[in-house]
């Protein structure tokens, strides 16, 4: 079940790679020459580096000050290295995507965007990037894709594996009573910084625009579709607005208003929208996906559910399996870090110096440990494995 309490997050926090994955690229579009890292002969350019900062802190890099900015190139170029590794290891083993895959995979960055060709262009340059830099990147991913996946492809998992994790389980495993929701969001706060494009930035506009989706729905308009394009919360848009299954008490925990979820449980029906509401400054129109008034406990014989727990099982096999082969190929690769070399020869200021989009050149005002973190190379370039425990009650 996905968390639901992300509803009411005021703020989108931007990820390594929000609306383009762009992490690492040739470096071809900036000047700098600097290298940071070598793996096996391959440069990995500073400037890759101090773009993946910029992305993450929502292009103000200058808003870290000197001690978390070398911790952010350390942590993101360690990133960079073990995506590099993971590469070469696919190229090795000839699991290189053809043109056609990297072209399909670009029209799916688009689309879950939510942006028109337009503004998926302009994006592409304010993160300065070209169309060719976003190949390499949907190449790499895809490369990697099909590392793990060769690997994973040999997990196989027993008709006795699943009945003993479900017999260990079995409390577990239950449709509880609760609501599957779908959201759009319009928010009178600056979103832009997060990828939104449709943006409303005042109240005002806000009211206008919630009032113009609401017509829209009412027209019988996808709300999905409309959710994409006009929905200004990031976690959710790309899902179509979907925002997962709760109980009521986890709507209670979330502070939903107790209005809203009477309606929920009493006269709204499946594919029913509430009326756009007011909530923690922000408006909301929720769709009602799913409603369930009882709980059922599950069995091996429930519809799914062994289909389920293999997969999870596979999931969570899958995960070490990633781990262990992000380990072999690192042992074999030869990396040279010179970005970290070169901190230990300067520790007075470890190495720094002015990014491309501004130093961080302040006194320490947060811990170090603040800064950004990267995504896990041996998962960020495909779908998280979901790992097996008790508490995550399938459907």
């Amino acid at each position: 079940m996905r968390n639901i309490a992300k509803v009411f997050a005021v703020t989108c926090l931007v990820a390594a790679g929000l609306v383009l994955n762009g992490c690492s690229s040739s470096g071809t579009e900036a000047k700098d020459n600097t290298v940071a890292a070598t793996v096996n002969g391959h440069n990995i350019m500073l400037n890759e580096v101090e773009r993946a900062i910029s992305q993450q802190t929502g292009g103000n890099p200058s808003s870290l000050n000197q001690l978390q900015m070398a911790q952010a190139r350390l942590t993101v170029l360690d990133t960079l290295i073990k995506r590099e590794v993971m590469f070469q290891r696919a190229e090795r083993e000839k699991l290189l995507p053809t043109e056609s895959q990297i072209d399909g995979a670009i029209a799916t960055q688009k689309q879950n965007s939510g942006m028109t060709a337009e503004d998926f262009d302009k994006s592409l340059k304010a993160q300065n990037m070209s169309m060719e830099t976003l190949r390499e990147e949907a190449r790499k991913d895809l490369a990697i894709s099909a590392l793990q996946d060769k690997y994973a492809g040999k997990i196989d998992i027993s008709d006795r594996e699943v009945e003993e994790y479900y017999n260990g389980n079995r409390q577990y495993f239950k449709n509880e009573r609760g609501v599957a929701l779908a959201m759009i969001v319009v928010d009178p706060a600056d979103n832009s910084s997060t990828g939104i494009t449709d943006d409303a930035k005042n109240e005002a506009d806000a009211k206008l625009k919630i009032d113009n989706i609401y017509q829209q729905l009412q027209g019988k308009a996808d709300f999905a579709t409309v959710a994409r394009a006009r929905s200004e919360d990031y976690n959710s848009l790309r899902a179509g607005g979907d925002i997962g299954f709760a109980t009521e008490d986890d709507l209670k925990r979330t502070n939903f208003p107790p209005e809203l979820i009477s309606n929920f449980f009493g006269p709204m029906q499946v594919g029913d929208y509430t009326q756009p509401t007011l909530i923690n400054g922000r408006w909301c129109i929720f769709k009602l996906a799913e409603k369930r008034l009882t709980t059922e406990n599950l069995t091996l014989e429930s519809p799914g559910l062994r289909q389920k727990i293999t997969q999870a099982l596979t999931n969570q096999r899958k995960q070490i399996l990633n781990d262990a082969l992000l380990e072999t190929a690192l042992n074999e690769a030869k990396i040279v870090n010179h970005l970290a070399a070169n901190m230990i020869n300067n520790p007075s200021n470890l190495g720094l110096r002015p990014a491309a989009a501004g130093a961080a050149t302040s006194q320490p005002t947060q811990a170090p440990s603040q800064a950004p973190a990267a995504a896990s190379p041996a998962t960020s370039t495909s779908s998280s494995p979901v790992p097996v425990k008790p508490a995550a009650s399938p459907k």
